[in-house]
């Protein structure tokens, strides 16, 4: 049941596990050992984790983010922020991305040419109108259900093993 946590003389902290709180806010910025941050299923608006650039694994699903930048946590190959508010993600920077779980949010395109290690893909419950996946030929798993997509291009993703895809407006599937 908190609703504040300072962390700011931890500065020796590698994990922080905050989830299932109600937290407004977190501020993380003098932890920069951080590499597995799970502050999830809080009430946070904002999360600002340009400071933690050793972050591999960050979970902040279940929050009220309407925006996040992990343009500096190059090392990040887990990231779970669904069901928040998110209108655009960037992950130009993030190449290391092996699981990425998105859906539930408000994103209506993403870029992922950069993340060629992606494996795990869940991109469902967005108005996203296009998915162009044919860079991730390592996707094992891919949903993108309850999307507005009308074709999908899954040629070039020969390791799937599981494909989600319904609830979107795909007259044909190759």
């Amino acid at each position: 049941q908190l609703t504040s946590l300072d962390v700011s003389s931890n500065t020796a902290l590698t994990t922080l596990n905050c989830y299932d709180n109600q937290l407004t806010s977190l501020d993380v910025s003098a932890n920069t050992a951080l590499t597995s941050l799970e502050c999830n299923t809080n009430q946070l608006t904002n999360l600002d984790v340009s400071a933690n650039t050793s972050l591999t694994i960050l979970h902040c699903y279940g929050n009220q983010l309407t925006g996040l930048d992990v343009s500096s946590n190059t090392a990040l190959t887990t990231l779970k922020c669904y069901n928040n508010s998110l209108t655009s993600l960037d992950l130009s920077n993030n190449t290391a991305l092996t699981q990425l779980e998105c859906s539930g949010n408000q994103l209506t395109s993403l870029d992922m040419s950069a993340n060629t290690t992606l494996a795990h893909l869940n991109i469902g419950n967005n108005p996203l109108g296009s998915l162009d996946i044919s860079s991730n030929t390592a996707l094992a798993h891919l949903e993108c259900t309850n999307n507005q997509l009308t074709s999908l291009d899954v040629s070039n993703n020969t390791a799937l093993t599981r494909l989600d895809c319904y609830s979107n407006q795909l007259t044909s599937l190759d």
